[in-house]
């Protein structure tokens, strides 16, 4: 740096010109993002999610947008391919990195559409986290394997539909995409949209490592040490005579009702006892012992649950979404308790369901 460059910069900095200096410095450099990203999802290249294949030597297309860099690069068009598609199997081990969000066909990405056909805009920086956060089923997905069969009609045509995982996005846009099971008759709020500051996935989640940013949230929800004690919802929706928590334990609430709806459900309609293992593809499994838990030696696939009726497809179906979405109150509260509480109520109606202190938002 020549002398004049560095009698100006010091000019500047004295008569404080340049007032952007130190948020420059606080910028993490390259080793600090570095290591944000290995600590991370994305770049935790031993994960299954990216060495399932690994016996088969490539990613499938349909796969590979989300489970192996080439594969999204291939979805983004940025090989030179179409865009918005997959057209070749991609490489294993090739972990979502730096250039799957920062290549320009990325950057430029605003519009991702979702499984029910519905595509969103104005994404902006939220866009390339949408396109593997919005799950791989709809309502659509769901009402078209059950239609023409009997509500409580036990069917082999039938199994379980598994929304896919950290599906974030499809629930924080509710209706509007519908990546719930939406009932019937009945009404489901839209896109949650939070204060503009926190209204993007990178302004709640620091975007290389994914870790939340909890300042924001505990400086604007006063009163509250932990992120889950938030409410800004005061009913007692899953009727437990409790509303002085966080909205996160309504929706728990909830869900172990719905759980015991679904068991209930399973051995007094379906005819076989039930039993879910969030740990274990494909989660329902079928209670062999019949009590109440899913061990070990039942949890393997070919003890899968088989007697699915539609009423039971359904209500699984938004059991396991909101599951798969453990920050479900944080991005779409309403939609995760409409979602179960809906689901409740359709079981009601065929066993009996203690449903009088439920409250739908």
């Amino acid at each position: 740096m020549s002398a004049i460059r560095v009698l100006t910069l010091s000019c500047a900095m004295t008569l404080g010109f340049l007032t952007v200096a130190p948020a420059a410095a606080q910028a993490p450099t390259l080793t600090e993002i570095t290591e944000a990203w290995l600590d991370g999802p994305h770049g935790d290249y031993r994960s299954p999610s990216y060495t399932h294949w690994n016996e088969d030597g490539e990613v499938p297309p349909a796969c590979a947008a989300c489970h192996s860099e080439t594969g999204f690069l291939d979805w983004l068009g940025a090989d030179g391919s179409a865009a918005l598609s997959v057209e070749h199997p991609a490489t294993i081990n090739t972990a979502i990195g730096c250039v799957s969000c920062h290549v320009s066909q990325a950057e430029a990405l605003d519009a991702v559409p979702f499984p029910s056909g519905v595509t969103v805009s104005g994404l902006d920086t939220s866009a390339t986290c949408t396109v593997c956060h919005q799950g791989r089923a709809s309502t659509a997905t769901v009402a078209e394997a059950t239609d023409g069969i009997g509500p409580d009609t036990v069917s082999d045509e039938l199994s379980f539909i598994n929304v896919h995982y950290g599906v974030a996005a499809a629930v924080m846009h509710g209706a509007e995409t519908r990546g719930g099971f939406q009932y019937d008759g009945r009404s489901y709020v839209g896109r949650f949209v939070h204060v503009a500051s926190a209204n993007s996935c990178v302004a709640c989640h620091e975007p290389h490592g994914g870790e939340v940013a909890t300042a924001g949230c505990l400086d604007c929800h006063q009163g509250v040490s932990d992120i889950a004690a938030i409410r800004t919802r005061h009913a007692d929706f899953d009727g437990d005579g409790i509303a002085d928590g966080g909205i996160a334990d309504e929706i728990d609430g909830l869900h172990a009702i719905l759980n015991d709806a679904i068991t209930a459900y399973a051995r007094e309609v379906a005819g076989t006892p039930i039993g879910y293992d969030k740990e274990s593809y494909p989660y329902f499994f079928t209670d062999g012992d019949g009590d109440g838990r899913i061990g070990a030696a039942e949890a393997v696939y070919p003890n899968r649950y088989a007697s699915w009726t539609p009423r039971l497809l359904k209500a699984a179906y938004n059991y396991q979404l909101v599951a798969k979405d453990p920050g479900a109150w944080t991005h779409n509260p309403s939609y995760a308790i409409q979602l179960l509480h809906d689901s409740v109520m359709s079981l009601s109606e065929r066993v009996e369901i203690d449903t009088g202190g439920l409250v739908r938002p």
